[in-house]
């Protein structure tokens, strides 16, 4: 036995049999081998006088894989038949003498790594050598090669990370690479969700590097005066952030440590002591230097020999950027600007990537340039063309020029526009934040798709339990309160209805859910009554949406309208107008009682709506007109604005209605005319109106 088993196999075998005695009959295994018989000696010929039915074949001694006779019986090199057996047989993988060949054939797959992982260790050895040589182009060229882009962003969290705990020079360096790569290599959307990894992952930098919330601020400032993140990306950070974590400390820190500083660019620029290079600021006035003495003197080959001697290949896209404006700002110095261009292309001082990222960085700016130059735009379309028929400006720029260009654009911004608004509603379904809300649509600056918005709330909602068509429904009031008119709301219905055929096969009950949602609209003061009959001229005759609105109509002049429409819903989310009217009206009756200014300002910031403050300017304006002696409720109102706790907006909201129920106020109370007058003076005074509201009063007919 000594020649066939080795130690561990015997080790293997006793535990085996061992395990096999202690089982009960009903869960023994089922070779006989380890549970009625010990292996035998090999005879003298060799051969053992049996073996395990498990075994179907062995390996010989010379390493050749040898397949025993049926059922076990001997042959060359083989153990001999134990005992006979019937059917087939489970193979023991404790058996000593058990073989892997005896397994039936399986397709392993080999062991596949991250590719996350793999491009981690890559960027980690470019980032090493980068601040060995210092060779940006060599760096970006590594990072072309490597692939992958979509994993950029941890390439700068990377980046980033690594020079934190190093001296000022990575520090810079780090940030020139940034800088250099921005567009050419790493797209504008992968350095934003670099800096987010960054910012989530401060809290543990901090552990490891004291002061990293502070080194985190100077980077994201230095970003934003490198121009590779937007302003606006502080504010978008800050709502995103929890206020306890480190990451939020870093925004506040960039904005009010650094970019809030006088100037603040110099010192941003200046902070790690430009030990690498000349820095931005620097590299930007040499270049505007170089075109203003290239437009006095019109010598291409000596500018084009001062913008090679500036050493800054990555950054030639300032050149590009510049001489376009240049161009734009003096139509005598368009041809000589245009010429230098095509120069250092023909040159290859400028490659065409430099080119087009020159050209990119001009039309995302063509807003701002346009209060200055306010032609940029028409003369950016005439341009674009003349440089790709040139050869200077690469087709893939892919701008259209004129009208297509501009309606291109336009598509873009709106397809881009509904994908946000995707999110933004979903977010809202999840934390029925309303003011969080609308600062995101403000932030996406588009009140132009307003009614689109509507239509793709409304249509997510149609589509999701009663709960979230209530939060629907609340927003729409807060929404035509804070931001939408009423054309706004009435053109997004409109969208809504031309498109109700549709919505229909795929939410049956579509038409009855939208005339609720256009019902609830109208008793929430969303729209008037009348409205419904200018949406439903706008539809198609006799068709789903016209049917729709006929509905509609029909529900809100029903009985006890105005408390089923509150309630079409369930009431499951937030407040019902109507609830929130009577706590008002409470808590000015209580007010009136006990004189407490304090007390009610706690009260109307208890109500937690914001959103429907101008209800508490409505009926304070009115108790005001039906006492003798309304100066409590103007303290009131003085108060509410001094605090911050009712808006300009939410005041000009309440006077509006008050001014838009004037006839019928004046039934009751006879003066109301000429108190509200007296009101809107004293708004205007202490500004709680805005200057719109007041002109558009001069030329009211119903107070002159």
């Amino acid at each position: 036995m000594e020649g066939f088993l080795t130690d561990e196999q015997r080790e293997m075998m006793k535990v085996a049999t061992e395990t096999a005695d202690n089982l009960p009959p009903s869960q023994k295994p089922n070779s006989i081998l380890l549970t009625n018989h010990h292996l035998p000696k090999p005879s003298a010929a060799g051969k053992p006088s049996g073996a395990s039915n498990a075994v179907k074949h062995r390996r010989s001694h010379a390493g050749r894989s040898i397949r025993s006779k049926k059922d076990g019986g001997g042959g060359k090199g083989t153990w001999g038949k134990l005992i006979d057996t019937d059917g087939d047989y489970d193979i023991d993988r404790n058996d000593p003498n058990y073989d892997s060949g005896e397994e039936p054939f399986e397709l392993v797959g080999a062991t596949v790594s991250d590719p996350l992982d793999d491009y981690k260790k890559a960027v980690a050895s470019i980032i090493e050598e980068y601040f060995s040589t210092g060779d940006v182009d060599v760096a970006a060229s590594d990072l072309i090669e490597l692939g992958s882009s979509e994993y950029h962003p941890y390439f700068i969290k990377r980046l980033v990370s690594v020079s934190m705990d190093r001296h000022d020079k990575e520090k810079e360096m780090a940030s020139v690479l940034l800088s250099a790569l921005y567009t050419d290599v790493i797209n504008p959307n992968q350095i934003r969700d670099g800096f987010i990894l960054l910012l989530e992952a401060a809290d543990d930098f901090v552990v490891d590097i004291p002061d990293a919330v502070n080194v985190l601020a100077l980077f994201l400032a230095r970003a934003v005066v490198d121009d590779i993140l937007p302003p606006a990306f502080l504010p978008r950070a800050t709502k995103a952030l929890p206020e306890s974590s480190k990451g939020y400390q870093v925004v506040q820190t960039a904005e009010k440590s650094y970019l809030s500083a006088a100037h603040h660019a110099e010192l941003v620029e200046r902070r790690w002591g430009g030990q690498t290079r000349t820095t931005v600021e620097e590299v930007k006035k040499k270049i505007a230097d170089i075109l203003k003495e290239y437009v006095e003197t019109g010598d291409t080959y000596e500018a084009c020999r001062c913008v090679r001697e500036l050493g800054v290949s990555f950054f030639h896209h300032e050149v590009v950027k510049r001489a376009l404006v240049t161009a734009m700002e003096s139509h005598t110095a368009e041809a000589l600007a245009l010429k230098l261009l095509k120069e250092a292309a023909s040159e290859n001082l400028i490659s065409s990537s430099q080119m087009v990222k020159g050209f990119f960085r001009l039309r995302e700016s063509l807003d701002d340039l346009a209060l200055d130059i306010p032609s940029a735009r028409t003369k950016f379309d005439l341009i674009v063309p003349k440089a790709i028929s040139g050869g200077w400006l690469d087709a893939s720029f892919s701008y259209p020029s004129g009208e297509c260009g501009r309606q291109q654009m336009e598509d873009e911004k709106l397809k881009r526009f509904k994908e946000d608004i995707v999110t933004i509603i979903h977010e809202y379904f999840n934390s029925d934040d309303i003011p969080e809300l609308i600062r995101s649509l403000e932030d996406l600056g588009a009140p132009e798709y307003n009614p689109i918005f509507l239509k793709k709330l409304i249509t997510l909602a149609l589509d999701r339990k009663n709960h979230e068509k209530e939060m629907a429904s609340v927003l729409l009031s807060s929404l035509h309160i804070e931001m939408f008119t009423t054309e706004d709301v009435a053109d997004g219905f409109v969208m809504l209805l031309e498109s109700a055929e549709d919505t229909a096969l795929d939410i049956l009950d579509a038409s009855n859910e939208l005339a609720l949602f256009l019902a609830r609209a109208v008793i929430d003061d969303v729209l008037a009554p009348f409205n419904l009959e200018e949406i439903s001229n706008k539809l198609r005759p006799n068709s789903s949406g016209t049917e729709t609105v006929k509905m509609a109509r029909s529900l809100i002049f029903a009985r006890h309208a105005g408390e089923r429409l509150l309630r079409c819903w369930g009431g499951g989310s937030g407040w019902a107008v109507e609830d929130a009217k009577d706590k008002i009206s409470n808590l000015l009756e209580e007010y009136e009682s006990s004189g407490l200014v304090s007390e009610a300002c706690k009260c109307i910031r208890e109500l937690g709506m914001p959103f429907f403050n101008h209800e508490v300017v409505k009926k304070a304006l009115v108790m005001a007109m039906d006492k003798k002696n309304d100066k409590m409720m103007l303290d009131l109102l003085q108060e509410s604005f001094g605090e911050g706790l009712i808006t300009t907006n939410q005041m000009t909201k309440g006077f509006t209605r008050v001014k838009d129920g004037l006839e019928d106020l004046a039934l009751d109370i006879p003066n109301a005319k000429e108190k509200f007058k007296d009101y809107v003076e004293l708004g205007k005074k202490n500004g709680w109106v805005s200057s719109s509201f007041v002109t558009s009063l001069t030329e009211d007919a119903n107070l002159g």
